[in-house]
Parts: structure tokens; sequence; C-alpha cells
């Protein structure tokens, strides 16, 4: 086997785990986990930095950060990009206050990829930047000054895959001659790993994040992923890690995508996206999201609860090229005036407006971020709470109105739009209370209604709304004790049939569930198979009555005896003639 010469000292030199590390940690009180993640969940915006040796090749053919992969080179190939890596344009000074005036509270950056190229100093191998390339210079280290010096958390990044080292495991196909595995031992890897973390938590100062990439290869055990993590927090104990070896801990990666609602049981979560198509830099991907749409998905995220950790890819040289510098300068100009409706918000208590926008919430104040202005102004249905005055965030006072005897709150248009978002601070006299609008028959010659998965309440642990990719579901509903409501307006008192939309593969068919009224009667089915999650069928129930006004309608699970109860679409109340 070729043993790299990277690593023929490192073998030699790894550390031993402490006994402290593998001690059982207690239980985290909800108070010590709220107070743990209160900065994080206060801050919403972070960037994300991917960069590595990657850069000089810049190529989107070869994938950016993951050349090695898509171009099939030999490691012994890949290993001169380190020679030709002199990024004499870095400065920490103006990568961080990039961030900062982005309205960014945060920074994660590639400590190291997928390559095994380490961006930072070790011992443990010279493949880094301080030993393996002319720039002679450790780049965490002078972000970490920045980054307390500006008042910005800085994290890491950290990839457990690593094509380059000797006993990482398994070998890209495309090496198996010129890099046996005989040999190699993972185990042997993860004390390598452990070494590097233990370096990273050590030498750079508080660290928020530890943010894992790459353990899709392995599981949880091989990975002796609750070891590591005992560790990290022996180091650090106020530090997050995400949910990428293998273990849940402290928060969810949706990746280039934003979940349809808030995760269940309130579970902390994280969107990571790119600027363009690639997470490291690449000369000829020129598919810029604007900065409007990317101030839009910010307010869609907070308006969930979530977090929004916007990517960069800087050049080989170690400057962000212009097009990212040219979004960051739009979006940091909106959250000059607007970052109070981001930046220590909770997510809205609406759960859907009827103008094109999203909410925000901190204490007795809604935050309406407005995309679209209707020119009758805003709707807001089912707000309890009195509304003490609206202003938008430039200082521009709006007229509020109520009709009597209606849970509505109307808000006046403002003479002045922000081309991006309008956002209208509405002062309310306590906390937001906000019910759930009942749904009125529909017109037509049959008068049902039709109680769609959107506009479900949702409760429990697991269960969450999907959308897109023909999806319209309440889908990853995988605890028996979670169920859905609606509220719903009769005008009379009948009997009704009940026909339930819904998707199931054969291997987790055979729930069974009802369908009923709060206090009163219910249907039940069992889930048949409809081909898969996404093969949707509607089945008649049976007939159910519902008593004159508003009543909550309920879908609850009576057993689930394979793992999952079924993608749920819609529920549809016929009246009966």
């Amino acid at each position: 086997m070729r043993t790299s010469i990277f690593y023929a000292a490192a073998l030699l030199c790894l550390p031993c785990v402490t006994a402290r590390a593998q001690d059982v940690p207690r239980p985290e009180s909800p108070a010590h986990l709220a107070a743990r993640t209160q900065w994080w969940r206060e801050a919403r915006f972070g960037m994300f930095i991917h960069w590595g040796i990657y850069a000089v090749p810049a190529s989107a053919a070869g994938g950016a950060e993951w050349y090695l992969s898509g171009s099939r080179v030999q490691v012994k190939d890949y290993e001169k990009l380190a020679a030709q890596f002199n990024p004499v344009r870095f400065s920490a000074a103006e990568w961080v206050r990039a961030a900062k005036n982005a309205g960014m509270k945060y920074i994660v950056i590639t400590s190291k990829h997928h390559d095994g190229f380490c961006m930072f100093r070790t011992t443990l191998t010279p493949y880094n930047i301080v030993d393996a390339t002319p720039f002679r210079r450790d780049p965490m280290a002078e972000l970490a000054v920045e980054c307390r010096r500006q008042g910005i958390r800085l994290c890491f990044y950290h990839s457990i895959m690593d094509w380059h080292h000797p006993d990482y495991l398994p070998r890209r196909p495309w090496e198996a001659e010129t890099r046996p595995a005989a040999g190699a031992d993972l185990n042997r890897y993860i004390d390598y790993m452990e070494g590097e973390l233990r370096e990273l938590l050590t030498n750079y100062g508080p660290i928020g994040v530890l943010w894992f990439d790459g353990g899709w290869e392995h599981s949880a055990a091989e990975l002796r992923s609750a070891e590591v993590n005992r560790m990290i927090r022996s180091l650090q104990p106020g530090i997050l890690i995400n949910d990428r070896n293998q273990l849940p801990e402290d928060f969810s990666t949706p990746e280039q995508t934003i979940p349809a609602s808030a995760m269940a049981g309130g579970r902390l979560w994280e969107t990571c996206m790119t600027i363009n198509d690639t997470w490291g830099y690449t000369k000829d991907n020129t598919n810029w999201k604007s900065a409007a749409d990317l101030v839009h998905k910010l307010c869609d995220i907070a308006s969930k609860g979530g977090n929004f950790l916007l990517n960069v890819g800087p050049t080989a040289e170690g400057v962000f090229p212009r097009p990212i510098l040219e979004r960051l300068g739009e979006i940091g100009d909106w959250m000059r005036v607007n970052g109070a409706s981001i930046h220590g918000t909770t997510r809205s208590p609406f759960r859907r407006l009827a103008f094109e926008g999203r909410c925000t919430a901190k204490r007795n104040v809604l935050y309406l971020q407005v995309f679209r202005w209707p020119d009758e102004g805003l709707t807001l249905s089912g707000l309890q709470t009195p509304v003490l005055e609206a202003r938008t965030m430039d200082g521009q006072r709006l007229r509020v109105t109520r009709a009597a005897g209606a849970e509505t709150t109307y808000v006046s248009r403002p003479a002045r739009l922000d081309p991006i978002a309008t956002v209208v601070a509405v002062r309310l006299a306590g906390a937001p209370v906000v019910t759930q609008t009942a749904l009125a028959q529909e017109p037509g010659a049959d008068g049902a209604f039709v109680l769609g998965a959107a506009d479900a309440e949702i409760h429990g642990t697991t269960a969450q709304y999907e959308q897109g990719a023909q999806r319209d579901n309440i889908g990853f509903w995988t605890v028996p004790g979670d169920y859905v409501t609606w509220v719903c307006r009769a005008p009379a008192a009948g009997r009704y049939r009940v026909e339930v939309t819904y998707a199931c593969p054969p291997e987790n068919a055979g729930s069974r569930y009802s369908v009923g009224v709060e206090q009163g009667g219910s249907v039940q089915g069992e889930v048949k198979a409809t081909g898969d999650w996404g093969a949707f069928r509607a089945e008649p129930l049976g007939e159910l009555d519902l008593p004159a006004g508003a009543q909550i309608l309920a879908v609850r699970v009576r057993e689930m005896p394979r793992g999952a109860v079924m993608n749920l679409r819609s529920v549809r109340l016929v009246p009966v003639r």
C-alpha cells in the first residue's frame, strides 16, 4: 500500500482519547439547552465559506470542492495543487467585515473538506496550508482574531470523509490499483480525526459550531460519533454540533432547500445554500441568485424558526468574487433597516398569510415582511391581541382598523415601498394570540369541505408538512402519537361522507386511523398500499355527523405496525343529500 508522505509522521503521534471524553454525560436540561443555543437562535443568519486548494482548478465541471472526485484525479496528482495555492489577497478583516455588514452573526468555514487538505496549522500532517503551500500562514488563526475583534462567532466545518488519508475507507473506485485498501484501518483514521478536532477546539478560542459533513458512508458506531461528540463537548462545553455524523445532536441541516414549515417538536434547523450553483469557487458558474431572492429566502426561513447559512466561495487568491460582494452589499443595505425583523425573532404565529410575504415575532411585536403589497393593504385573520400601532421600519406610521365583530385586522399601505421587502412592525398590547381561521364550505354543487394538508395544525414530534416536487401533504409521520387538526365551520348540523386522500408504499401499509370531531363521533380506516409515497389515492371511509358552527376535526392514529402512517394530502367532507 502507498502511504502518503503527508501522513508518515502523523501515524506516530496521534493523541489518545482522555478518560474524560469517555465519561457518560448527564442529560441536558431544557433550560441549559435553551441557554446554550440562545446566541445561535437569535443570530438567524450566518456565512458559510467553502475554501481550499480546489479553488486552483476552479472547475464547475469537476464539481468545485469535489474536484478530486468529479475529475477522478489520483491523490498524488491532486496533491500538486497545494504548491499552486497562494492566496496573497486574503484579508481576514475584509472577510469578517463583509459578513458583519451583510447582517450575518457567525461564520462557518471549511477547516478540511473531503479532499483531506487542512486549511489550518496542524502537527498531524504536513498536508496543510502552512506547510504545503507558499502562503505559509494560518487563515483560521487570523479569522479567529478578526471574529473576536468584530463580534462575529467563528465556527468550523470539518469533513469526516477524507479522500487523501491512507486509513480512510472506502477508496474511490478509480484508485483501487494505485491506492489499495489493504492495511487501511478506519479506527486509526478516527483517532487521527479526533486529533484534528482537538487542535481546532483548543488553538482558536471559543468555537460556536462544529459543522460535520461527509459522514454518510458509515454508521454512527463505525464513526465512533458518540465518543467524538463527547470529546468535542469536553473541550468546548457551549458548542453546537450538527446532525451530519449520523447522530441528531443540536440541529438539522437541510441543504439547498427550505422546509415547508417549522420542524416538529421545536427541532432546531439551519438551511445551507449557495449563492450560485456551487459551494467552492468556480470560474464558469454565473447563475447568481439575486439579492431580493436571498432576502426573501432569509425571511421565509426566519418565519419558520430556522437559520440561514449562506455560502460564499473565495478564489484561490483569497477574495470573494465581485457578484458575491454585490449581493452581500445589497442584503446588508436591507438588513441595516430591517434586521430587527430577523435577529432575535421567533417563528410566525400565523399558519397562512393573505398576502405575499412572511411574518416573524419578537415578544409583543409582529414583523410583517411584505414582498408584494396588495393595493388595499394587509389583512390579518385570526389575530386576537389588540394592536397598539403599526409602522414601517423606516418610520412610516400606518392606519390599523378592525372590523366590528370580526377576527380580522387591516393595515394600510405605506407611501414608500422597499423594492426588496417592506417590513411593518406591528406593536401589540401583549404576546400575539392567533386563532386558526375556520374553513368554510366550498362554493359549488356539493358544498363540500376540503381540509388540505397546508391548512392543518400538526401536533407531535415528527410529522410535518411537505411541499414542492409533487408534494402537498403531511409526511414523516413516524410517531403514532402525532395527529393533525383543522377548524371547519358548518352552516347547519348535518351528515357528511368522509373521503381521505393519501399515499403509502406496501412496506408501510396497515396503519389504522380515525377521522372525527373533537368531543364527537368518528369514522375509522386502514391505510392501504398505493404504490409509493407519491402515489396519492382517494379512499371513502364512511359517514360522519358534523354539528353546526366551528368544529375541530382531527385525524388520529390507532395502530402503526410498520414504522410510518401515511402521506396525508386531504380530508374531504361531502354533505349527504
